[in-house]
This record gives structure tokens, sequence and C-alpha cells, in this order.
């Protein structure tokens, strides 16, 4: 048996955390699919009338994208509700969360060297700095895998934070009580 005393999780307390965090995860990818859903959804919904909901969906994601047309994917003939980079990202946190329990254990809190969400956002800068200087005009499949890969890094980082807030909030909880 390797570590100190102080290091020692009894076995319920484990299963309990762990329990937590699986749940949390849950939580987590459930938000960031319903995101990613109503991304797609917007256009899906204006091309077949309901401009009820899909104005609204349109309005909320104006306030976190520019929602250029001629940077923007479409589908039945409307265009997505961010453009290809944003919608990139997003995708890329659906990505991550599903893959991050298949590399990582859902409990470890224990977050990623922070050069790697820096190095994630090497390629998004390269793309965008050769388009600003007329290197080279970016695409929309460069736009969407350049966000791919930060949102994919995004998700690595996001998911132990949000475990271990949540494993903090009750551990503070069951101090207090």
């Amino acid at each position: 048996m390797s570590g100190s005393a102080e290091d020692y999780i009894p076995v319920d307390i484990y299963r309990r955390l762990r329990r937590q965090a699986v749940r949390v995860w849950m939580i987590g990818l459930a938000i960031v699919v319903v995101w990613a859903a109503a991304i797609v959804a917007a256009p899906v919904l204006k091309s077949a009338g309901q401009t009820a909901v899909s104005g609204p969906l349109y309005h909320f994601y104006s306030f976190i994208c520019h929602q250029m047309p001629e940077r923007s994917f479409f589908i039945a003939g409307e265009q997505f509700g961010v453009c290809s980079r944003c919608f990139g990202v997003y995708f890329g946190l659906v990505a991550g969360f599903l893959a991050y329990p298949l590399w990582r254990p859902i409990d470890d809190v224990e977050p990623l060297a922070r050069i790697w969400l820096f190095l994630s956002l090497v390629p998004a800068g390269i793309d965008w700095s050769l388009t600003i200087f007329g290197i080279w005009e970016n695409t929309h499949l460069t736009r969407f895998l350049t966000g791919l890969i930060l949102g994919f890094a995004c998700a690595t980082y996001i998911v132990p934070a949000i475990v271990e807030i949540t494993r903090n909030l009750t551990i503070r909880k069951l101090r207090n009580t």
C-alpha cells in the first residue's frame, strides 16, 4: 500500500465521491449536448416555419457569436446559430465530454498542465493570423477543426473543475452539519 495515512479515503466515501463525479459528468454532458443541439435546431426550426422558437435561439447565440453568414454552416437552407469555428468549439466540448472517461478517471480532479490548453489555441491562432495577413483564406472546415481542437481541450479542463467544485461544496456542506 503506497501513500500516507492522511491520504487515505474510506471505501464508502470514495464510492460516494465517485458516484457524485459520474453524476456531475453526466449533467455536464447533457448541458453541452443541449447547447450544441440548439445551435443546429435553430436553422431546422426556422426552415420548418417555427420562427417563434428559432428566433429566440438565434437572438441568444448572437450574444456570443458574430453569426456572419459567410463563415457559418447551413442546414435546410438556413444558417446555424453560430459560425463554423464556434460550432467547432461546442461540438468539441461534446466530443471532449464523451471521450473524457475513456482516457482519465472521472473522479480525478487533478487538471492537466495548462500548456495543453494554450497549445490548443495555436491552430486557431494560426488559422486566424494567416487570413488576417492575407496569406490564405481560411475555410469552414479549417475554422471548424481549429474550434474542435480548442473545445475538446477545454472539456478536459472543465470536467475535473466541475467535479472538484461539486466535491468541495459537498465536503463543506458535510462539515457544517
